[in-house]
């Protein structure tokens, strides 16, 4: 239905902001679909390009799309794309939504997930990831409630990257 209605707006002239939308909705459906997920990736980044190119780099739009795009990274295990992405994205959304906006805390959130979970992450990326994800989570808590989703995402991850960090700073016995 989506990729009729998609379709549709495409045909009809619709405007490009609707278009990005109704193709941020598909390739929302995609990534949930699971055998789709390659697909979802390549659609929110040419929304988040169009947004880009179609309103700039510092509108909550093209941030969403930023966030939904580096989600779709995280998803695929493309740590160092995904990181890349939000070393650029971050800075705009503190400077245009503030430090306790849920996307700025979305953002933040995947990158210590993009830190940590990266198999090639050093120990000071791990240590990042987790002053990062302790710094989200206090600001989460404080302004979205211990009840949020967004909250409940950035302690979990916050848990892990915290287990990480032991293992790796915790020296391994031999026998």
């Amino acid at each position: 239905m989506r990729e009729a209605e998609l379709s549709m707006m495409r045909r009809l002239g619709a405007p490009e902001a609707h278009i990005l939308a109704t193709q941020s909705n598909l390739a929302n459906t995609y990534a949930r679909l699971g055998e789709k997920k390659e697909q979802a990736l390549r659609m929110r980044r040419d929304v988040y390009t169009g947004y880009s190119k179609l309103k700039g780099e510092e509108q909550e739009e093209t941030l969403i799309a930023a966030s939904n795009y580096a989600m779709s990274l995280a998803q695929l295990r493309r740590w160092g794309e995904a990181r890349s992405l939000l070393r650029r994205t971050m800075p705009v959304a503190l400077r245009v939504l503030g430090g306790n906006h849920e996307y700025t805390l979305m953002l933040r959130k995947t990158y210590g997930r993009a830190l940590s979970k990266d198999p090639g992450a050093t120990l000071d990326d791990v240590r990042e990831a987790v002053t990062t994800l302790e710094d989200a989570e206090r600001i989460s808590r404080r302004v979205l409630g211990r009840s949020h989703p967004t909250t409940a995402g950035v302690e979990g991850a916050l848990r892990a990257a915290r287990a990480k960090l032991r293992t790796r700073e915790t020296p391994s016995k031999t026998s």
